[in-house]
């Protein structure tokens, strides 16, 4: 490629999309060369959008973080769900002896109600560290892709029914639960399918169906709803469960994701500051990238291809990343001064890396305006460093996924941090 390729995305912009269509971008027309990246403008965190400068942690808390969370729903992730009119917890299954006698493995059944008789479940799988004699845990929180069963190999584990092709553990090596359990955290997971079904004939089958009744048969993008708002409900739902756990200590409750649940995590942090650390892993376009570089994964594709992630409002910017009066480090910035931990991969150009690393480091001065100063310098580390702080980042070696290299320093982070 030896032009940027933004005058054919335009014109991309107008087409019917189509799969090919799709694979011409992602193949031929995509952006991998960062000395083609156009020159752009970074917005000032600690500036509101009338110009006003943002001097003290009061003009963050009371004027500046809530418009940007206001701008992040109307404009892109669109609105959480409201809490469900009532809410059981139910123990569907507990074992003392789980993860070679380590932890104790309990399953519980979220049942959600409304009013009007809608009802809604999801199944959390959660273990508890065994040697914590009494005392109150903090927790790594994540939603799963393919089943809490794809986690790990006990057999009784129940098969999420959307997931019974899975094979059991298949999922296992992003999921180090006796690790997590052995450094005295709980590890908790549900499937993220059990809130949105990950399509865009999905909606009947979400949580969205507990509050709205015109969803049945709708596909596409929605004009208010958006999946990811869906997760992230979700998480905060089971948040709420955590709290009444006696062994868990729900203020201490690290929320994780990988790729498009990265991006839940991140959005998950942002609205509900009970979460104590947000950790992003390969979330790459719409979640740590900045998105006005036009390196990799852009709107043009993500909101294309994954319609039902975010509502209607978001489009606008398909190929106008760079008119956004914001980017994706003020979406980490609406986590401080709370630490968030961002990381990518070196073969995994598709979420920008640099882009990823950029957000983290410009998201900074937002947590030194709130006195934390572990925070990000300009030079981007190595392949295989980790830079730990109030903001961090890592550059692990390898492809989009998430292993024991991001688990150690996500645990390493929560020791000092949580």
């Amino acid at each position: 490629m030896d032009k940027h390729p933004v005058e054919q995305w335009r014109k991309d912009a107008q087409q019917p999309w189509s799969p090919e269509l799709c694979q011409a971008v992602m193949q031929t027309r995509t952006l991998y060369d960062d000395s083609l990246v156009l020159p752009y403008t970074v917005p000032d965190p600690l500036k509101c959008f009338d110009g006003q400068a943002v001097a003290t942690p009061r003009d963050w808390f009371a004027k500046r973080r809530p418009e940007l969370l206001k701008w992040f729903t109307e404009n892109f992730y669109g609105p959480l769900p409201p809490r469900a009119d009532q809410v059981t917890y139910e123990v569907v299954e507990e074992a003392g002896d789980a993860l070679d006698g380590t932890a104790v493995r309990r399953q519980i059944r979220l049942d959600f109600a409304m009013a009007n008789g809608r009802t809604h479940s999801a199944m959390m799988l959660m273990y508890l560290p065994k040697k914590a004699n009494g005392e109150k845990v903090p927790a790594f929180l994540g939603l799963n892709f393919k089943g809490n069963h794809s986690t790990v190999v006990e057999e009784a584990v129940l098969v999420n029914p959307r997931k019974t092709d899975i094979p059991r553990a298949e999922s296992e090596r992003r999921w180090p639960h006796k690790d997590v359990v052995q450094r005295g955290y709980a590890s908790v997971t549900c499937c993220y399918l059990d809130f949105f079904p990950d399509s865009t004939d999905g909606w009947g089958e979400s949580i969205w169906s507990l509050f709205d009744d015109g969803l049945k048969g709708f596909d596409g993008t929605h004009p208010r709803y958006g999946s990811i708002s869906a997760w992230a409900w979700g998480l905060s739902r089971l948040l709420d469960c955590l709290e009444t756990i006696p062994e868990v200590d729900a203020t201490r409750v690290v929320v994780h994701g990988h790729s498009r649940l990265g991006k839940t995590a991140l959005w998950a942090g942002a609205n509900d500051q009970r979460f104590r650390m947000v950790v992003s892993n390969d979330s790459g376009c719409g979640g740590a990238a900045l998105s006005r570089r036009w390196y990799g994964e852009t709107f043009l594709v993500m909101l294309n291809v994954f319609k039902h992630w975010c509502p209607e409002a978001a489009r606008k910017f398909i190929v106008h990343e760079p008119e956004m009066p914001v980017d994706q480090h003020e979406l980490i910035a609406l986590a401080a001064p709370r630490p968030v931990a961002v990381a990518s991969a070196t073969e995994d150009q598709w979420a920008d890396p640099k882009g990823e690393f950029l957000s983290a480091y410009y998201a900074g001065p937002v947590y030194q305006l709130l006195g934390h100063f572990e925070v990000l310098n300009r030079d981007m580390p190595r392949p295989g460093e980790c830079v730990s702080g109030d903001v961090s980042y890592h550059y692990r070696i390898g492809v989009h996924d998430q292993v024991a290299f991001d688990w150690n320093h996500y645990l390493d982070l929560a020791d000092r941090k949580v």
